[in-house]
């Protein structure tokens, strides 16, 4: 469902993401780990068609996001880790709007609208604007928006950011039902180790760029000779304190923000 091969970005002289190469079955939760700045956002900004690569290629369902960008884009959810809904609209406004923009027909939209804030619990809350939401609502909300075009890949970004165990816990719990009903392919980043070791079939290990390591979690920990995939991640990556590229990630927020503009 996804392909990389041998993708690079570059930021003038600086490599963000160097030579990398994976595939995401159809139906699988894949886990992109890595440290601060090691490169998972920028990957995700050119699997997502907000980023051009470099060089190398990417496919998405068979499509080229470079050249065939409108219908990339209708393949897939995401879920950024910024904060994307409109805090004036109500539940039902913000999943609605989304709708429409992906000309999903009124009566379906309707119907998965209900579907899907029922499952994820908001349906009591459809008519409250979002302002009055909490953060784990935002979040579950968000979650719940990105399945309404029923994508086939669905690209969550440090998706429990900030949450409670109890919210982080109920949220994969209709991620994993969602794909495993409707084999959605799930490509994931988290700082949660518990979470892509519960979650996660395969994980792909990215530092300073490069990928250091795939494979089931069961694998990682083998292939490094540790019990927890926490203890794994830190004999891949190392156990210093890393910051992220401000300049980098600063332009890569921008364009979110440009390309969500766009789309409005």
């Amino acid at each position: 469902m996804i392909t990389a091969r041998n993708l690079v970005k570059k930021f003038g002289d600086f490599t963000a993401v160097n030579d990398i190469s994976f595939d995401v079955r159809q139906g699988e939760i894949f886990a992109f780990l890595g440290p601060n700045g090691a490169g998972k956002t920028t990957t995700i900004k050119m699997l997502t068609t907000l980023l051009t690569p470099t060089s190398g290629t990417v496919e998405l369902d068979g499509l080229d996001p470079v050249t065939n960008q409108t219908e990339a884009r209708r393949r897939f959810g995401i879920v950024f880790q910024d904060p994307s809904l409109d805090d004036e609209l109500t539940a039902w406004e913000n999943m609605d709007f989304h709708g429409a923009l992906y000309d999903v027909p009124r009566r379906i939209r309707r119907e998965r609208i209900e579907q899907l804030l029922k499952m994820f619990e908001l349906w009591e809350r459809r008519g409250d604007p979002v302002k009055q939401f909490s953060g784990g609502m935002r979040r579950r909300l968000e979650i719940a928006r990105s399945f309404l075009h029923t994508p086939k890949i669905i690209f969550l970004d440090e998706p429990t950011l900030g949450l409670d165990p109890q919210t982080r816990n109920q949220l994969w719990t209709h991620v994993k039902k969602l794909n495993e009903e409707n084999q959605v392919t799930v490509f994931l980043t988290t700082h949660h180790m518990e979470e892509a070791d519960r979650v996660a079939q395969r994980i792909a290990v990215i530092d300073h760029g490069v990928i250091v390591a795939q494979g089931s979690p069961e694998e990682l920990k083998l292939q490094t000779n540790t019990e927890t995939l926490e203890a794994a991640f830190l004999a891949l990556t190392g156990s210093s304190i890393r910051d992220e590229d401000a300049g980098s990630i600063d332009r890569l927020r921008s364009m979110s923000r440009m390309w969500r503009g766009n789309r409005r």
